[in-house]
């Protein structure tokens, strides 16, 4: 039997200790890009701005993606983590600019933020309170993840209405498979840095809300 005294017992509870700390770290800093992603947000949309289109979404997204991972040891992985959900913020604005235009749009936005919020919450207390390793899901998103963006591209530029409905259903499914991966990995000891374990997070939730917010306003006739 280990005591807290005992080897195993001392690595255990160093263990404990560790994942705690990333746990905390990770959750105050998404909360903060969410925050500087709404403010963002809430520029492009008081300005008016247009969306920046898919190239250059794209080449954004992956570029301080790229960079985000490659300093996410370092102080510079910080700034970047901050440009990169800046950017998205800065895209989802003009998104939701055109949803409000809709004679329902300010509750379509309202009820998409708010199955975003519940699905969140609710899952990450799932993973926290029942500590149940969800590894096993990482090779389903990855190859499910690649699908739907591929499937999402061609339903982009085809101009296929019917395959972004079934693209925006697999993300819904697939980000919320994500959170509970995400959140898993972080108290098991899968995740071990803060930066990435945020990113991925608050990817999720980008794209569980953009989902939603699209599914919703073609439920609604708009």
């Amino acid at each position: 039997m280990n005591t807290p005294t005992s080897p195993a017992g001392i690595t255990k509870q160093t263990s404990i200790l560790a994942s705690n700390k990333l746990i905390r770290n990770t959750y105050i800093l998404l909360s903060m890009t969410l925050a500087f992603s709404a403010l963002t947000a809430g520029a492009s949309m008081m300005f008016n701005l247009p969306h920046p289109g898919f190239l250059i979404t794209m080449v954004g997204y992956f570029g301080l993606l790229f960079l985000t991972t490659k300093f996410r040891n370092s102080g510079l992985g910080l700034v970047f983590v901050f440009a990169l959900t800046g950017f998205m913020g800065f895209t989802l604005g003009p998104i939701i600019n055109m949803y409000l235009k809709l004679p329902n749009g300010s509750e379509l936005v309202m009820n998409a933020l708010g199955a975003t919020a519940v699905t969140f919450v609710g899952l990450s207390a799932y993973a926290l309170t029942t500590r149940k390793d969800f590894s096993f899901l990482g090779g389903f998103l990855m190859a499910g993840i690649i699908v739907a963006f591929l499937a999402g591209i061609g339903a982009y530029f085809l101009e296929m209405q019917g395959l972004s409905l079934v693209v925006s259903a697999m993300f819904v499914v697939l980000m919320a498979g994500l959170i509970l991966f995400q959140t898993s990995a972080m108290v098991n000891g899968g995740e071990t840095n803060y930066i990435m374990a945020t990113i991925t997070l608050y990817v999720s939730i980008y794209n569980l809300f953009t989902s939603l917010l699209h599914l919703m306003g073609v439920m609604g006739d708009d």
